[in-house]
């Protein structure tokens, strides 16, 4: 049972490390896992050890590799794989705004009513630059595949 000390807020609680045990036990389970885990990867009797020429080949999608792997993509791969993340952390923005906003029951109204209009001004301003980029790359014939 810890002291109390006396602070200039009155009389408190003086600081117990037991408390901290089960963070610290927490911390050792998870380090020891991952110890354990990097060390059994690397015991040969827990390996394959039958080594032929087939399992040595590499292998690509279900079939034998054919030309160089060093080859050039077309840019248009990385530019939508860009637009869908920019889309998907446009709905990761928008949904806590609307649940907030119109779906949730707890919400308080104060909060509604003194920043209501100004997290839409704010949604409104993120969704002209979405469709600002949208435009954008539509111009750049970013959607059109040859």
């Amino acid at each position: 049972m810890p002291i109390p000390v006396m602070t200039p807020e009155g009389l408190e609680a003086a600081f117990d490390l037991s408390a901290y045990y089960p963070a610290l036990i927490y911390v050792l389970v998870i380090v020891g896992m991952a110890v354990g885990i990097v060390a059994s990867s690397h015991m040969p009797f827990l390996k394959p050890s039958n080594k032929t020429r087939v399992k040595q080949m590499t292998y690509e999608s279900g079939m034998d590799p054919i030309g160089n792997a060093r080859m050039q993509f077309d840019v248009k791969f990385y530019l939508i794989a860009i637009l869908f993340l920019v889309f998907d952390v446009e709905l990761l923005f928008l949904y806590p705004w609307a649940v907030v906003a119109y779906g949730a029951d707890g919400t308080d109204s104060a909060w509604r009513t003194a920043f209501g209009p100004v997290v839409f001004a704010e949604i409104l301003i993120f969704l002209a630059t979405l469709g600002i980029a949208y435009a954008y790359a539509w111009r750049k014939g970013v959607f059109q595949w040859r």
